[in-house]
């Protein structure tokens, strides 16, 4: 049996060292477009690679997935995050859990999972050609046949292939795939940071709030978690998420709309205001700059004080209602107008792709064309950051390796 992966990302090599080990006797071959393989594993993660999340419980596990999630619930059951950690424990790669559940190898280094998989690739015998992408598959009896970009390369068959090209950013990259009848979610950016250009926020770029809530005006999207304030604008996990969670009705929007930030993230205004009463009644006669509440770094308390046109050097006790208010406003329910979107570092996860009405979840295999399976990015399925996205890539991997 001859056996085609178009992709050599993390979710091509996984499925090919799947095959090999479900079928010993296949002969594999890995089609890699650009001359080198495993290209995004290597900046994953900051280049540490957060291979998966220490996160055990599926129903949890398919809450980080704002698309896709309903159909791994299954598809975890086959291989989750703990399959994930034991698969590359037994490879020879030890793993280590942070706090926040985030799984990285114990070498904090990215080249460690690449090694990994070149040495597997290499005991399996899987055969890896770069410089060679894919750009039409036909049907041919019980074939599939590849055609490559390069027109010098000539034609060839295999009795099942598999696709794992990763997300493409434009639906033109996907046309090959549109023409074997597969539905296709048109794919738009998730994970991004926010740009809230000519803002004074940006001044206080380095700082980091632990916890916050970030909404979307006019929208029922929320996220919670830590926030960075960055020289464009916003970023860290609350944002992260919320990007994801949002980013179909962003890029409606054109990334321009406005966001409520609640500084301490609770939701009770009325707790609020009751803290700051507190606080006055306790420091009536301290300056209003030292004493912060909800343990506010100072750099961001000066700028609300600011803000609230509240002058620093004025007492608690002369706060007054008025003042609470004011201040309870902007902590709970700051404003801020978001124009445009960045990068998260030099990660790039696309919500849409390959419809997974057109897949046989059980097996990964096309509904419209027999022999023909998918994992990986490519599918539309994307996920908040934390390792979701690379085990998602996993779980489909290794079910597309069964070639049920």
């Amino acid at each position: 049996m001859e056996v085609a992966v178009i992709g050599g990302g993390a979710a091509g090599f996984f499925s090919a060292i799947a095959v090999k080990e479900n079928f010993p006797n296949a002969s594999v071959v890995i089609f890699e477009k650009s001359q080198r393989v495993l290209a995004k594993v290597k900046i994953s993660g900051g280049g540490r690679c957060n291979v998966t999340n220490g996160l055990t419980n599926i129903p949890e596990l398919c809450k980080a997935y704002p698309r896709g999630g309903r159909s791994l619930k299954k598809a975890f059951r086959s291989f989750s995050t703990g399959d994930t950690i034991e698969w590359f424990q037994k490879r020879g790669v030890p793993l280590v859990t942070q706090s926040d559940n985030c799984v990285f190898p114990a070498s904090q280094d990215s080249q460690t999972i690449i090694d990994c998989f070149l040495r597997e690739a290499k005991r399996l015998k899987i055969t890896i050609e770069t410089g060679k992408g894919v750009k039409a598959i036909t049907p041919i009896g019980e074939k599939l046949e590849l055609q490559f970009t390069k027109t010098d390369i000539t034609p060839r068959q295999f009795n099942k292939v598999i696709v794992t090209t990763g997300g493409s950013p434009k639906r033109e990259g996907l046309k090959w795939l549109e023409q074997l009848n597969h539905k296709i979610e048109t794919p738009v950016p998730s994970l991004f940071t926010f740009n809230i250009p000519n803002n004074s926020i940006t001044k206080l770029m380095g700082v980091v709030v632990d916890n916050t809530q970030v909404s979307i005006q006019g929208t029922r999207l929320k996220s919670n978690g830590p926030l960075l304030i960055t020289h464009w604008g916003m970023s860290g996990p609350a944002i992260l998420k919320l990007s994801s969670y949002g980013a179909r009705l962003l890029s409606e929007k054109e990334y321009i709309f406005p966001i409520q930030v609640n500084w301490v993230n609770e939701q009770n205004h009325e707790v609020v205001a009751n803290s700051l009463l507190s606080l006055s009644q306790e420091h009536s006669k301290k300056m209003i700059v030292n004493i912060r509440p909800y343990g506010l770094c100072s750099r961001l308390w000066v700028y609300l004080l600011e803000k609230a046109e509240v002058p620093a050097d004025k007492k608690w006790g002369e706060l007054g209602k008025k003042g609470i208010n004011k201040l309870t406003n902007l902590l709970t329910n700051d404003i801020y107008l978001v124009k445009g979107k960045s990068t998260f570092r030099d990660e790039f996860v696309t919500c849409g792709g390959v419809s997974l009405e057109s897949i046989d979840f059980n097996t990964m295999q096309s509904k419209t064309c027999k022999n023909l399976y998918f994992a990986g990015e490519v599918l539309d399925i994307d996920a908040i950051t934390g390792g979701f996205n690379l085990q998602a890539a996993w779980t489909t991997a290794f079910i597309a390796g069964k070639l049920g």
